[in-house]
């Protein structure tokens, strides 16, 4: 498990790296006793959680439930099922021409999600950017979330920028270069660095009107 890092399962371990974030950036405490107790976020790892990702691009979140919910009554939410069925089969239960491609796209990949388990994170990423449609965001997130690792970061994120900028206290909101160079110091906890930034945005747009 050295290889890929610390595993994030439960509360504790979130608690954890929280502890350590704040002794290593009396900033992180700051923003972490307005934000209260970070959240787990973890979720199931495989082919349905990418197919949600592309699902859920560039829509409302109404609008990407009410597709997956098509998209389960067909029978469209697997990865053998999505081969069978046509693009535009696809685009009849909800989605654009660019998302069904997507979709087939991932389902004709065959990834090995089993091995993912135990794959490193910059090989992860490697691997489902090879599908298209997949782009480096979403390859971070599932890093982060379905597989749950502990240092992984998404400085490709409009919310972890801006709440960066504002917490640091930024003359701008630093890009996704900068920023993945500012989370290094961050490691091996920069997942629940990511999850401090999160919820710190919400509290600083309540505050301070952010965008």
């Amino acid at each position: 498990m050295a290889e890929i890092g610390r595993i994030i399962l439960t509360d504790a371990c979130v608690a954890e790296g929280a502890a350590w974030l704040a002794e290593a950036e009396p900033r992180f405490a700051r923003a972490m006793a307005a934000t209260g107790p970070l959240p787990l976020r973890r979720t199931p790892d495989g082919f349905g959680q990418l197919l949600n990702a592309i699902v859920s691009q560039q829509v409302s979140v109404a609008s990407a439930r009410a597709i997956r919910g098509r998209l389960e009554a067909a029978g469209f939410t697997e990865e053998s099922a999505i081969r069978a069925v046509s693009e535009e089969e696809l685009r009849e239960h909800g989605l654009s021409r660019q998302k069904a491609r997507y979709a087939k796209a991932l389902a004709e990949a065959r990834i090995d999600y089993a091995a993912l388990r135990a794959t490193p994170t910059q090989e992860v990423v490697a691997t489902l950017t090879e599908v298209k449609g997949i782009g480096v965001w979403t390859a971070e997130i599932y890093a982060m979330f379905a597989l749950g690792r502990a240092d992984v970061f998404a400085p490709g994120d409009l919310a972890l920028q801006e709440a960066a900028r504002v917490l640091f206290e930024l003359p701008e909101r630093p890009r996704e270069k900068p920023l993945r160079e500012m989370a290094r110091a961050w490691s091996p906890w920069r997942s629940v660095a990511a999850r401090a930034l999160w919820a710190y945005y919400h509290v600083a747009k309540d505050r301070e009107g952010i965008a």
